[in-house]
């Protein structure tokens, strides 16, 4: 059977490309061995049910595995203690199905919970207690998809108990482990329902072992993915590098990687620009297949954009950083940065926030853009000249950059420093999108990202065209920043750059010059 790039549910290594997961499962079986209680809480399509399904295969020689799934439980489940002890006990009892090694007068008593609405919350962990107890291996419970529990007082009741055995369990027998997974931390659960500061001190899962393994796949892990592809398709791509680009515009996330790789195992070879000798595993194959990702609506992207709307402060922090370079310190005790490290909007870099990675990024922007476009005045002009600066299918960057000077100069002449200080790169983002949109895809490098300058890299077509932008903060400044950009295009390979300076000198002389600087040559463009 041809296997194929997963991007619903879980993975399946007989009929999927996946990573190998050995090293992780590996590194969780240690807590379980150290009897940790704890949660997965990682963005949506992160690997996590994929990754409990595998776990439950490595442990199943040493343990009694119970795997459940809150998305089984309806929400009249959660409506009080006795329906979901009820709905509990019954996939409690499916899942133990044909299990050895378990008590049968337990587990016959067990079942009657199942069907019996008087059964309580303690009746039933006494139950499970005295399983526990009794049974030939430790018994292991994870629980997928428990933000199906969010806004419910009786899930909290049962971690509560849940607790309360685990820190007497010398006494009162009890699992070895528990594994929550989910999206929500379970303290923002609590935090729903309850948003008093007593009880988010209290939470039921305080007793939780910080889970630390890296769910990521890391450019090793992406490579043996393609190492095993290559072996069935033999498409002569060069593997690593492939894995280097791919990890670079995901910076890991697994649905992000899988989609990519998927688009370019399905999709991209039924174009007509790939059915000749240019390569779908390479560079602007990767490029396409990002445009078609951030072009599509998808559970992910939309998950992710509809949080931006239930939090104002997220949407706030976020635009900072984006437009107007903020610097932001990582740290989780701020609620905020608590969301969107949650979410999977952003990662801890050196103890500063960035956005999780370059997809999420563009995504971003075309997001916060988008909002502005259609009243945007130089959204418009971008528009109305569209046309005029693609000649044979090639952008023609100079030309853009002309004018986009002229058309800022006349709309906002006269607006004050802060104004286009805290704008600048946004209005020159308004008039590149409708511009390039369609056809072409822009990210930031993150790297050169801070509130005095920031690199574009615009992909047409195949073609890169790497800009920076950035405030003039005098000569010597400047001269820096052209060194630094003609340093930047080896990078990328290229010769030639672009230089936007958004200068508030009286006695600026605006306009577009062409200057070398060693080999590179650099278009700068003075507004």
């Amino acid at each position: 059977m041809k296997r194929i790039f997963n991007i619903t549910g879980q993975c399946d290594p007989e009929i999927h490309y996946m990573v190998n997961l050995d090293t992780r499962l590996a590194e969780i079986r240690k807590l379980i061995e150290q009897g940790a209680f704890f949660s997965i809480n990682k963005g949506r399509q992160y690997g996590k049910t994929t990754t409990l399904h595998a776990l439950r295969a490595f442990l199943q020689a040493d343990y009694i595995v119970i795997s459940l799934d809150f998305q089984f439980l309806s929400t009249d489940s959660f409506k009080n203690e006795a329906t979901f002890v009820s709905d509990f006990s019954d996939r409690l009892c499916r899942a133990l199905r044909g299990t050895s090694g378990l008590d049968e007068i337990i587990m016959k008593e067990l079942k009657e919970c199942a069907s019996n609405k008087d059964c309580s919350l303690v009746k039933l962990f006494s139950l499970i207690s005295d399983l526990c107890g009794t049974a030939k291996k430790p018994i292991v419970l994870l629980i997928d998809e428990v933000d199906s529990a969010s806004n419910n007082q009786v899930f909290l009741d049962f971690l509560a108990q849940l607790r309360g055995y685990y820190i007497h369990r010398k006494e009162l027998p009890i699992f070895r482990s528990v594994i929550l997974a989910g999206v929500y931390d379970i303290k923002n659960l609590k935090n729903k329902i309850r948003p008093d500061s007593e009880h988010r001190i209290n939470s039921p899962w305080n007793i939780a072992t910080k889970f630390g393994v890296d769910m990521a796949f890391s450019e090793a892990d992406i490579e043996g993915m393609l190492k095993s592809y290559e072996q069935d398709h033999h498409t002569g791509m060069d593997v690593r590098a492939m894995a280097q680009m791919i990890r670079d515009y995901t910076s890991g996330y697994p649905l992000l990687v899988s989609n990519l790789c998927k688009i370019m195992d399905e999709e991209l070879p039924e174009q007509e620009k790939y059915s000749g000798e240019l390569l779908v595993w390479s560079k602007e194959g990767l490029i396409d297949a990002t445009a078609m990702i951030l072009s599509e609506s998808n559970a992910l992207f939309d998950s992710l954009l509809r949080q931006l709307r239930e939090y104002p402060e997220l949407k706030s922090i976020l635009y900072a950083i984006l437009f107007h370079g903020n610097s932001v310190a990582y740290n989780r005790y701020n609620t905020v940065i608590d969301l969107a490290d949650m979410f999977g909007f952003i990662k801890n870099t050196e103890g500063a926030v960035a956005i999780a990675n370059r997809i999420f990024e563009t995504l971003l922007y075309n997001f916060f853009i988008s909002e502005e476009d259609i009243g945007s005045k130089i959204y418009r002009a971008g528009a109305n000249d569209r046309k005029r600066f693609v000649t044979d299918g090639i952008l023609d960057m100079d030309f853009v950059m002309e004018r986009f000077a002229v058309e800022f100069d006349h709309l906002y002449h006269g607006e004050d420093e802060r104004f286009i200080e805290e704008n600048g790169r946004k209005f020159f983002l308004l008039f590149l999108k409708p511009i390039i949109n369609g056809t072409g895809n822009y990210y930031v490098e993150a790297r050169t990202r801070d509130n005095r300058r920031t690199d574009i890299i615009v992909n047409y077509h195949g073609t890169e065209y790497v800009i920076e932008v950035k405030i003039w903060r005098g000569e010597e400044y400047n001269k820096r920043g052209e060194q630094q950009l003609a340093d930047y295009l080896d990078l990328y390979e290229a010769k030639k750059g672009w230089l936007l300076s958004f200068n508030f000198n009286k006695s600026k002389i605006p306009g577009i010059k062409e200057i070398q600087c060693g080999d590179k040559t650099l278009v700068e463009v003075v507004v």
